[in-house]
């Protein structure tokens, strides 16, 4: 069994506490994280390697940042989703971790929709649609974790009212997240649970948390190879209700990983 967990952390050096303290309980054997905010100089690296991880990371200053941390060795490393050589924002890292082949994710948000900010949330889909493409033609078992920044559907939000207008929940944005499972992927939380209400994200404002007013925006998905492995995708509630949270909250998979794949 391999356990990959996916965590936005909303500043990893500002929540480095609780995510240490959350890393000892759960002692995932692989780790990824977003929206960093910071350098790759300044990503406390020691902290991570004393608990024996290593770690691959595209950081950032002030904004955005991914990085995939590991207790197996992390190798064939790619920073940056491919299609435009022009972006410059560290939103995606890939590598081979235990046989699998592992993406930390952090698709952009979009808002204000009436901004740029919209349509690079939409090309960088296609980008991403499009390097999946490639990856389901190598049959190598493939894990795309991360910040989707996406509300698949009615029952992963609170009030899907509220949020009707919004990026994350804008038809275009829905319809190019589903293309990209429609090319063969699996979301791994609806594998086993069917159930509405069960959150990822919940705004620092309005009391959103305490109300349970949350919406499901961070994913696992996976390929048709690693679905056939798949033991369990859950949420862990508890660190967004420890001070100085992240507004989000891990998600945690667990992979059935035969030994050809464990041991290389």
């Amino acid at each position: 069994m391999i356990t990959i967990a996916t965590w936005n952390v909303n500043s990893i050096n500002a929540r480095l506490p609780n995510v240490l303290e959350w890393v000892k309980a759960a002692a995932p054997d692989v780790l990824l994280l977003q929206e960093l905010k910071a350098t790759n100089d300044k990503f406390p690296q020691l902290e991570f390697s004393t608990l024996g991880y290593k770690a691959a990371v595209f950081g950032q200053k002030t904004w955005n940042g991914v990085a995939i941390l590991s207790k197996h060795d992390i190798t064939d490393v790619m920073c940056g989703l491919p299609g435009d050589d022009a972006d410059e924002q560290a939103r995606y890292i890939e590598a081979t971790v235990a046989g699998l082949r592992v993406a930390s994710i952090y698709l952009p948000n979009g808002n204000p929709v009436d901004s740029e900010k919209y349509p690079y949330k939409l090309k960088w889909m296609d980008r991403l649609a499009a390097h999946v493409k490639e990856l389901l033609r190598t049959e190598q078992p493939l894990v795309l974790g991360g910040d989707y920044n996406v509300i698949p559907e009615d029952r992963d939000c609170s009030n899907p009212k509220a949020w009707q207008e919004d990026a994350l929940f804008r038809l275009e944005s829905r319809r190019k997240f589903r293309a990209l499972v429609n090319l063969g992927l699996t979301d791994a939380f609806r594998v086993h649970n069917n159930e509405s209400h069960q959150y990822t994200f919940w705004d620092y404002q309005g009391g959103s948390w305490q109300q349970n007013a949350g919406i499901r925006i961070d994913h696992f998905l996976l390929s048709p190879q690693s679905v056939d492995l798949l033991d369990s995708c859950t949420i862990d509630t508890g660190p967004r209700g420890k001070d100085k949270a992240s507004d989000h909250t891990p998600v945690i998979l667990k992979l059935r990983l035969p030994e050809r794949l464990h041991n290389r």
